[in-house]
């Protein structure tokens, strides 16, 4: 059984490589995503030719290109995606509607805004662990170096909201809009959504939008300008928050902070790390660290994000922000632990670092729910029973 596998070097492509390799399936890799110098139609002809030679079963990427679903459709091959970031905002190109499509989407709130245009080829399947990857890095790694941890961008190296030029007005009622956001709740953009208004965002130029408008299933206007200017922002401001706040609660060198961002805003008290090896280094900060902070980033608005089940996997502690999926899945408390504000964070930090056993129970039984329930070669064998179903 051949797939073709076209990769475009996201950091969870080799995982899913191994599981379908693991599975039995010749995985032939179509690296042209890699090269930015391709055009799209010379990108088509080479996926025209793999399918030429090797008849694969399906096409499969990590979040999903348009131009792969076109090409499938006119040949009458299977192509399957799986999103492991949210927004993907090419899934609201007409080519959604496509008959060969397989999408599975882990945020459910953007599987719900989809489903509709693509009912029979559109799935919700929550993100995975990579159990055997990290179990053989990692072996019986045990020694903690670390009391508090994050791993992650502070975005505002890359925070788009700072230079946008709009009104001095419109720009404050924004800014007003985003702390409120982050005051009403945990996870999410609702606040935002419902009281964003057309004038904030009408001098602002969609030229840089992926696609016109007219190529949509929906408009994304509003969707672009939130998630392109002031998801980055709230993240930059909930971070630095969250990390300083910690530090004037526990002091000098609990906390440590790993990223490459500029650390100009970050309380002195934290310890301050390069960034780490997404596949190689940061497993053993996770495994090290007594307590690992998780805060998602708001354009996930209820799923669970790929870091979670990545600390999991590490049988590491997670303190992550609440997200309405996460009880789908774990028992707060007993597999996870969450807080739904800066004040429940510091008590729960401050809990855990004083009852070992307690915080180390957690980190065990997470581990075993995921290593039993959701490993990516479990996500795997779910799209291919999707798929053969299918041709079934």
């Amino acid at each position: 059984m051949n797939m073709i596998f076209y990769r475009y070097n996201s950091v969870c492509e080799p995982d899913y490589i191994d599981a379908f390799k693991g599975m039995g399936i010749n995985v032939i890799e179509d690296d042209d995503g890699m090269d930015n110098s391709l055009n799209i139609s010379s990108k088509i002809h080479k996926i025209g030719e793999l399918i030429a030679d090797y008849a694969p079963l399906f096409i499969f990427s990590i979040n999903y290109f348009p131009f792969i679903s076109i090409i499938c459709d006119k040949l009458g091959v299977i192509y399957m995606a799986e999103t492991v970031d949210c927004p993907v905002f090419e899934i609201y190109h007409n080519s959604i509607r496509n008959k060969n499509n397989r999408l599975f989407l882990f945020d459910y709130a953007q599987y719900l805004s989809i489903k509709d245009y693509n009912s029979e080829g559109t799935f919700y399947l929550p993100l995975g662990s990579p159990i055997e990857r990290n179990s053989r890095l990692l072996g019986d790694e045990n020694t903690y170096l670390y009391d508090i941890s994050f791993i992650g961008s502070l975005y505002n190296e890359k925070d788009p909201f700072l230079s946008l030029k709009i009104r001095s007005d419109k720009k404050m009622n924004l800014t007003d809009l985003m702390e409120k956001q982050i005051q009403n709740s945990s996870f999410g953009i609702d606040y935002i959504n419902s009281n964003l208004r057309l004038e904030d965002i009408e001098d602002v130029n969609f030229k840089e939008s992926l696609f016109d408008n007219a190529d949509m299933v929906i408009n994304l206007d509003q969707s672009v300008f939130i998630n392109n200017y002031l998801t980055y922002h709230m993240a930059y401001l909930e971070r630095t928050k969250i990390l300083n706040s910690l530090a004037s609660e526990m002091g000098e060198g609990v906390v440590h902070l790993f990223t490459r961002s500029s650390t100009d805003r970050i309380d002195p008290r934290i310890v301050k790390h390069d960034g780490v090896k997404t596949l190689t280094e940061m497993p053993f900060v996770f495994r090290q660290s007594k307590i690992n902070i998780n805060t998602t980033m708001r354009s996930i608005q209820t799923g669970i994000p790929q870091r979670v089940w990545d600390i999991l996997s590490c049988r590491g502690f997670v303190l992550t922000n609440y997200q309405p999926e996460i009880e789908e899945y774990f028992e707060i408390g007993k597999h996870i632990e969450t807080y739904e504000n800066e004040e429940e964070l510091r008590e729960k930090v401050k809990y855990y670092l004083e009852h070992d056993d307690e915080r180390e129970k957690i980190a065990r039984l997470g581990f075993e729910e995921v290593r039993q329930k959701h490993t990516i070669i479990m996500r795997t064998i779910s799209m291919i029973k999707a798929v053969t179903s299918f041709i079934g």
